[in-house]
């Protein structure tokens, strides 16, 4: 079963990743000690709550199956479990990166797999 799962991340971030061969996160994400992701069902409302208005942002997608017991699934918003990575992103992980532009509703995301 695939466990497909999210980061909305600046492009100048994930761009530096590349180049370093690894992700270890926004600074959020640094300062909590763990990397946010989203499930397929959260990430639009992700997009709407950390990212507003914001444009130059992508959408990773990542194999959750991949990353061990690093990710964790820890109560956050309203409840719900969020995957949390206790650990730098190896880029072997990613499946895909898409642009997330910026549209006059909001972002557009492409279709996503677990929706």
């Amino acid at each position: 079963m695939s466990q497909i799962i999210y980061k909305i991340a600046p492009e100048a971030l994930w761009r530096e990743a590349e180049t370093n061969g690894r992700f270890i996160g926004a600074p959020i994400d640094v300062a909590d000690g763990f990397i946010h992701f989203s499930t397929a069902s959260q990430v639009r409302e992700t997009a709407v709550k950390h990212f507003a208005g914001q444009t130059d942002l992508l959408l990773i997608a990542i194999d959750g199956n991949r990353l061990g017991e690093a990710l964790k699934y820890e109560v956050s918003r309203g409840g719900a479990l969020f995957p949390h990575l206790y650990a730098p992103l190896a880029l072997d992980t990613v499946l895909w990166v898409k642009p997330l532009p910026l549209g006059t509703n909001g972002h557009e995301f492409p279709a996503l797999e677990g929706e």
